[in-house]
């Protein structure tokens, strides 16, 4: 997992939307769960790249725009001390792209909490764009608020047994601790069976044997974290199917979903793997996407 960055805040951007709203909420929870403080941020990109925002907007001088976003800032902030009157929350417009200026707070943050939709204020930017990119790329967790956030329901995570697997799982733990929530561990396995031309699978083969490595894999994967967290309940949930229909199947019920990225591609994991793309399109609950980062202390 990232290193625990004392004293770093939660990030959440916002545009406006109902989703960003929704994200401000989210984030205002997870701040103050983490004892940690809230910082609000606001991309004002127009009129910098001449960016039409309609008939409207486009007769507004600079300083009436930036007011417009100032009022967006102030209205979420005032929405995340609704959640916690105690909270310590902040609040900035800066000059630039939404996708550049969160993935710049990424390097300082605890936590990166985004809208599943609209970031930016581009009501056309659904999951698959901005998301994937910060999901992607940023330097800390990424929480996507998609779904219906509930209070109930445990903490899910996908283990395949990978070093990226084990930093999610970590992550899942330290969150179902936090929101005093069980953790149900998910490992998807499914009969060997050939994938392309030209591949190899074994004309026989131990159903019960491979079942048993499966259960061994998730076993193994969840031990050292639960001695670490003993006051999470765990179940662990062996699943015949693709990870991707497995986790999105769970987080109906989950008031979280925990996956690692799985980035893989010629730019060094610049990219979501498959199972966290899918999962992003269509979990029915918040997700949190955890990147690998090479070097960084356990949190």
């Amino acid at each position: 997992m990232m290193t625990d960055r004392a004293g770093a805040p939660v990030v959440v951007g916002v545009d406006g939307s109902p989703s960003a709203l929704d994200a401000v909420r989210v984030a205002a929870r997870e701040a103050a769960g983490r004892h940690r403080p809230l910082r609000v941020v606001n991309a004002f990109l127009w009129p910098l790249l001449g960016t039409p925002l309609g008939p409207i907007a486009v007769t507004l001088p600079d300083s009436e725009l930036r007011q417009g976003a100032e009022k967006l800032v102030a209205e979420a902030v005032d929405e995340a001390r609704k959640i916690d009157s105690e909270l310590q929350v902040t609040g900035e417009v800066v000059d630039g792209g939404p996708v550049a200026l969160l993935m710049r707070e990424s390097e300082d943050a605890a936590l990166l909490v985004i809208g599943h939709r609209g970031l930016g204020g581009f009501k056309e930017l659904l999951v698959g764009s901005a998301a994937v990119q910060l999901s992607a790329r940023a330097d800390c967790p990424v929480l996507v608020v998609r779904g219906e956030p509930r209070a109930d329901g445990p903490v899910v995570v996908g283990v395949d047994g990978s070093p990226i697997s084990d930093e999610a799982i970590g992550f899942a733990f330290a969150e179902a601790a936090q929101r005093g929530a069980d953790l149900v561990a998910v490992h998807a396995w499914l009969y060997p069976s050939p994938v392309g031309p030209g591949d190899i699978v074994p004309l026989v083969y131990d159903p019960e044997k491979l079942r048993a490595e499966e259960e061994r894999v998730l076993a193994e994967a969840v031990a050292g974290w639960a001695e670490r967290y003993p006051e999470v309940r765990v179940r662990r949930k062996l699943v015949e199917a693709t990870a991707a229909r497995a986790l999105v199947e769970e987080s109906a019920e989950a008031q979280l979903t925990v996956v690692g990225a799985h980035g893989r591609s010629t730019l060094g994991g610049m990219l979501l793997g498959s199972v966290s793309h899918a999962v992003l399109h269509h979990s029915r609950s918040p997700l949190a996407i955890v990147r690998h980062h090479k070097g960084r202390a356990a949190a």
